[in-house]
């Protein structure tokens, strides 16, 4: 029996796990890292974020050149779509990345096991190996094992015909038809990548509007453009089964005749991945959907163990659970630490892409304070008409009395790129006239956040 001591162990290799893992042991902690899976870098790596993201390009550029080169003057007579190749350079992507994880920890000294790990008190750990149990005792425990994809009742998941998020990255061949259960920003990421690609994609969503948790102006923005691609849906859908009968995939829906497809893609969102770390063990509190209860230091119920992440619950980003972990590892250090949950972006990685920060506009109608809103069109930027690629907008919220920036919501090309000089403007209280005064480089794509934030008090230029 193998058995170790650590100051403190990182329960989960993801974004929220792994980063954590090096902050402290940058700041003189001897860490461990635990994960069950050899490669890295939790789902985000593995089967989450990087993969769909490459996918989501290979198939975009797919698209161009079927669609869009023409309009630049370049003539392609055919083009060929090599899905094996694509899904290749996929998992490629995945491997570069996970391998490059494993190297930043060693480099940083910190020991890594792979194995299922398993409170048995507190301040010690099984981790069953393919070897042997290994047990390891710490003065402190964050616990970062993220979350998996949400089952429905009555939706006979079988992992391929009927499958979730990782089994839509590895299709063998485009399914002509392809319903997605679900109409966030999971289903349609992967819903537009099979729709470029030539599958004919059916998304169910059971709340009126697509994108429930987007800002409602720019989610019917995007419902405009995806059906412009070819995308269809239908709202107000409440799955009540989902199965594999001969040949097809039946999808039945309260009150509306059944939708028959070659694949099923369910995409109702995630839940904390807490069922099988021991959390009852030693007496860890999970709400009804399995998520552990933390004070505002990331301390749960139990002394010297901590959460992160997404198995903590709130919104359930990559960036978010790595911010959390830096702060719970400089609280313990330092004593300091802190995330600012109010200026955490977010993007839906579709063309166009969708990226989010702050309030949005119901929600501070909602509340009660008064606002004004500046919004900027891609139409009115030289650099997106010289891409050639002009539909979408930036909006953004500033306080009626201070001007004060409470959100800003964003829908076009590289919009998640232009969200980040905004994350940086609310993270330090800045106002639109703050964002406005800066010099913005001609011709940018950026350019449209400053007419957005001059267009807050009237003084826009070019709109």
């Amino acid at each position: 029996m193998m058995e170790k001591s650590h100051d403190l162990v990182v329960l989960g290799g993801g974004p929220g796990g792994y980063v954590a893992a090096i902050r402290a042991a940058q700041l003189g902690m001897d860490v461990a890292c635990i994960d069950e899976n050899p490669r890295f870098g939790g789902t985000c790596l593995r089967v989450g974020c990087i993969p769909s993201k490459a996918l989501l390009e290979s198939s975009h550029r797919y698209a161009d050149t079927l669609h869009s080169l023409a309009d630049h003057g370049i003539s392609v007579s055919e083009a060929k779509l090599d899905l094996a190749k694509m899904l290749a350079r996929k998992d490629d992507v995945v491997e570069k990345l996970t391998g490059g994880i494993k190297m930043l920890l060693d480099r940083n000294k910190v020991t890594t096991y792979v194995g299922r790990g398993r409170f048995e008190t507190p301040n010690r750990l099984m981790i069953a190996t393919r070897e042997a149990p290994v047990f390891i005792n710490a003065k402190h425990v964050i616990i970062a094992v993220g979350s998996r994809p949400a089952m429905m009742n009555g939706v006979a998941y079988d992992g391929d015909r009927i499958g979730d998020s990782t089994t839509a990255l590895s299709y063998a061949e485009v399914p002509k038809r392809l319903v997605v259960i679900g109409g966030g920003y999971i289903g349609l990421e992967l819903g537009s990548v099979w729709s470029r690609l030539g599958s004919e994609v059916t998304v169910l969503e059971a709340m009126d509007r697509v994108l429930p948790g987007v800002d409602e102006e720019i989610g019917k923005v995007a419902r405009r453009l995806f059906e412009k691609q070819g995308l269809k849906f239908v709202t107000g859908a409440w799955v009540e089964s989902a199965v594999v009968e001969g040949d097809e995939c039946v999808v039945k829906c309260r009150d509306r005749d059944p939708i028959t497809a070659d694949r099923v893609l369910l995409c109702t969102g995630r839940v904390p991945n807490t069922g099988e770390i021991g959390a009852d063990a030693i007496g860890i509190q999970l709400d009804r959907r399995g998520a552990i209860q933390v004070d505002g230091r990331f301390q749960t119920g139990v002394p010297g163990v901590y959460a992160i992440g997404d198995c903590i619950g709130g919104a359930m980003l990559a960036h978010k659970a790595s911010e959390e972990g830096i702060a719970c590892v400089e609280m313990l250090a330092t004593g300091h630490g802190s995330v600012h949950y109010d200026a955490i972006p977010a993007i839906v990685y579709t063309d166009p892409e969708i990226a989010m920060i702050g309030k949005t506009e119901q929600q501070l109608k909602e509340e009660g304070i008064e606002y004004r809103k500046g919004v900027c069109p891609y139409g009115a930027n030289g650099r997106a008409r010289s891409l050639g690629d002009v539909d979408g907008r930036v909006k953004i919220l500033a306080d009626a009395k201070t001007d004060r920036i409470l959100g800003v919501h964003a829908i076009g090309m590289h919009a998640g790129d232009l969200i980040a000089e905004c994350a940086v403007a609310m993270t330090f209280g800045a106002s639109s006239e703050d964002l406005a005064r800066c010099c913005h480089a001609h011709p940018t794509l950026s350019e449209i956040v400053m007419e957005a934030a001059l267009a807050v008090n009237g003084r826009a230029i070019h709109t």
